[in-house]
């Protein structure tokens, strides 16, 4: 899905999906996926299955979602949030595995995959140490570079994707609180996460329009992305994607899927 380019500027919304069954099953997957450009889905090690990449898929072809992949560490009963220890051999296995079973069921579906992104606690262990970021470069190189890779804006891992082979594209998150050096507030403290629309529609509009974002102890912070993340495993987030979706049109900015012209 993509909106009329304005002369403003141009921004992905994305949102991390295929992790909550029953939000596929009753609809709220589908609904989310229809105010967002870009769809991260998980690849059956921190959530989803068989059942959940298939259904994602469909909604994505349907709905004209650019879709990609969202590895994690193989651990479900802590949703991919806990960093495992595992070396970068095993990172890389690990990653190259998911990818490949989510290629598999894109290739079924008829949809290509354009991006991957990692999850959770990967994501940040890839933005904050190179070698981490190099294993999950390596792991998707394995199966292909044709793909972007998603990491934090402003994170070391941006060139070490570049350095692979790939091209990077830096996110930021409408729903996260930040901290003062760029990085994402641990959801082990609180206000970790944007739970009120109208705060997380402000922030992405700052993002978009501004570059900047204000960090949680008050302080102005500098932050170009290409993209702007929404999460879809909350509550409360279609309502929260809506305002987002919504402050970003009527503030000027175009939303289109990675790969348009920015």
């Amino acid at each position: 899905m993509s909106d009329a380019v304005s002369p403003g500027p141009v921004i992905d919304l994305n949102a991390d999906v295929g992790e909550l069954p029953d939000a596929l099953d009753d609809g709220r997957e589908e609904a989310l996926l229809a105010l967002v450009t870009s769809a991260n889905i998980a690849c059956g090690a921190h959530a989803g299955d068989a059942h959940t990449m298939a259904g994602v898929l469909a909604l994505a072809r349907r709905l004209g979602v650019a879709a990609g992949a969202h590895p994690g560490y193989p651990d479900r009963a802590s949703f991919g949030r806990s960093s495992l220890g595992m070396d970068a051999g095993a990172i890389e296995a690990s990653v190259l595995g998911q990818v490949k079973a989510l290629a598999a069921a894109a290739d079924a579906a008829g949809v290509e995959l354009r991006h991957v992104k990692p999850h959770g606690a990967l994501y940040n262990d890839a933005a904050g140490r190179e070698e981490i970021a190099a294993a999950v470069a390596r792991g998707v190189a394995r199966w292909s570079r044709s793909v972007a890779l998603v990491g934090l804006a402003g994170s070391r891992c941006l060139q070490v994707y570049g350095d692979h082979g790939f091209a990077a594209v830096a996110e930021a998150f409408a729903d996260r609180a930040y901290e003062a050096d760029g990085t994402l507030r641990s959801r082990a403290l609180p206000w970790a996460l944007h739970t009120d629309p109208e705060v997380a529609a402000r922030q992405a509009v700052r993002i978009a329009v501004e570059r900047r974002v204000t960090a949680f102890d008050g302080r102005e912070i500098g932050l170009a992305a290409r993209t702007i993340c929404v999460h879809g495993d909350s509550p409360g987030a279609v309502g929260r994607a809506r305002a987002v979706r919504e402050a970003l049109l009527a503030a000027g900015v175009g939303l289109a899927p990675l790969g348009t012209p920015a």
